[in-house]
């Protein structure tokens, strides 16, 4: 399922929003920034109509998603695993159904169930865009690894404006107006 054009578009890609859950948040390094870059991704992926998926790691143990994420995600679905990558056999039935080669990553931690979830993407075909400003871990020496870690394998790294922008294309447009009151 690669993509042969480098280029993200709304119709080519799914947003994989993974483990922003309230008790993990406050031991994550710049949390509230990473949090913030998440929810300007959601809200703007809202926008522009592309599909979002939400994981949830052990929510027995690490609460829910943040009360700010969930607040983002306007009733999206969670997928709740034990797994530390995301592609467990929900998510992954949901990204065939989709059939976008394209899959933006934001969440936490960095250097744990983020990379694993991008590593497996790459395994399973897709092109993963991690937004290395949406993506957190509890030391920031462990998310420098793990950014260049999963860009040596592969992945796309990027911050959420540039996703942003990249998914909108052009000025001028009801959707650009909409989301850039959301960037700004």
């Amino acid at each position: 399922m690669s993509a042969s054009s480098p280029f993200i578009e709304p119709g080519t890609c799914v947003l994989l929003v993974v483990d922003y859950q309230e008790r993990l948040l406050p031991a994550i390094h710049e949390a509230a920034a990473c949090v913030e870059a998440g929810r300007r991704m959601i809200e703007a992926a809202r926008v522009l109509q592309v599909p979002i998926l939400v994981t949830e790691q052990y929510p027995r143990g690490l609460g829910p998603t943040s009360a700010i994420i969930r607040e983002a995600l306007a009733g999206a679905p969670v997928i709740e695993k034990s797994r530390f990558s995301g592609c467990v056999e929900e998510t992954i039935a949901a990204l065939r159904r989709l059939a976008r080669p394209f899959v933006l990553v934001v969440g936490t931690e960095a250097h744990v169930c983020v990379q694993q979830t991008v590593l497996e993407l790459l395994k399973l075909g897709y092109t993963p865009v991690v937004c290395a400003d949406a993506i957190g871990s509890r030391r920031p020496l462990d998310r420098d690894i793990a950014i260049a870690r999963m860009r040596q394998a592969g992945a796309i790294i990027t911050t959420t404006e540039s996703a942003i922008f990249e998914l909108l294309g052009q000025a001028g447009t009801e959707a650009f107006k909409a989301v850039l009151a959301i960037v700004k």
